[in-house]
């Protein structure tokens, strides 16, 4: 494929995000190019306009929580969006409080003014599931901010909590702030890979093949790549956001596992997720994995790798 001429996609990314770093670092790191694809990757804005677009066929695909893909299959069984290549299957986000807290037990946190997470529903059904599971009731959101609002409700001593994802969690600890809990810590959780629909799939399949190689390149590099190196790749993507931060950012994911789950995407994981949307009430049913998730298109591109490699000399 990469012999031929370039194989043009468009991807839409939902919101940027530091937790996104695999799909950014294919791109920095040449992986897309290397496996025969032009890729253009526009800003969507939210996960809703994302799917948005690959539905109505201004995008090829996209990525996002499989949340998504399997609200649209329990509502419609033939709905087209399918996932495939998990890419993060750990919980992102992060329990920060204005001191250190040794021990804490999920089931206190109602006894805290919280300000969870606004922007995306996801988190909060995956922190309320967690906190279920511990024998505490349902968590309530104290303060409805952005995240940006409770980091600085937070240092200011209006709340006790917050829920973030980075660089928010390490601009706390800057501040004096510390982890109360991570999520990553709960176990298995789908929350970001690929999505197309069956169509796209099938008719680009080869181009598809090529994204799942990249991304599978990316996530094998960053088993072992230094923080510093990843954060200096980021840059360009966060320009805005200090070295430091960014190197601390990336240090805490890699050794929470956030990205070495991919791209086969875990069972346990789909799982998690759809019995944290099912009691958030956010699903009515978990559908069938295999109609969700296209697994062979990810066996295929492996597959295809395996063999490339092979015939070298």
């Amino acid at each position: 494929m990469s012999k031929n001429k370039p194989e043009t996609l468009i991807l839409a990314e939902p919101f940027r995000a530091l937790f996104y770093a695999p799909y950014y670092l294919a791109e920095a790191r040449g992986a897309f190019t290397r496996n025969g694809l032009d890729l253009r990757m526009e800003t969507a804005g939210t996960p809703t306009l994302a799917a948005e677009a690959v539905l109505a066929g201004r995008a090829d695909l996209a990525w996002s929580g499989p949340m998504r893909v399997m609200q649209h299959r329990a509502a419609d069984p033939a709905s087209p969006l399918t996932a495939f290549c998990a890419v993060i299957m750990r919980d992102p986000f992060l329990i920060m409080g204005r001191s250190a807290r040794e021990g804490l037990h999920l089931a206190e946190l109602n006894g805290f003014r919280l300000g969870l997470v606004t922007e995306v529903p996801t988190p909060v059904w995956c922190l309320a599931d967690a906190v279920a599971r511990a024998g505490g009731r349902k968590v309530k959101d104290r303060a409805g901010g952005t995240m940006a609002q409770n980091v600085a409700s937070l240092l200011e001593g209006k709340l006790d909590a917050i829920q973030v994802f980075e660089p928010f969690a390490s601009q706390v600890e800057e501040a004096g702030g510390a982890v109360w809990f991570s999520q990553a810590s709960t176990g298995p959780m789908a929350y970001s890979s690929l999505y197309s629909t069956t169509e796209t799939l099938a008719s680009r399949r080869e181009a598809m093949r090529g994204m799942v190689r990249a991304l599978a390149e990316t996530l094998r590099w960053m088993e072992t790549a230094a923080p510093a190196e990843i954060a200096t790749l980021l840059e360009a993507r966060f320009p805005d956001l200090p070295q430091a931060t960014r190197e601390r950012a990336v240090a805490r994911y890699q050794a929470a596992g956030l990205w070495t789950d991919g791209p086969h995407m875990p069972r346990a994981a789909f799982q998690a997720l759809g019995e944290a949307m099912i009691r958030a009430g956010a699903l009515p049913h978990i559908p069938d994995f295999d109609l969700c998730v296209d697994e062979a298109v990810v066996a295929e591109a492996l597959a295809q790798g395996a063999q490339a490699k092979g015939a070298l000399p």
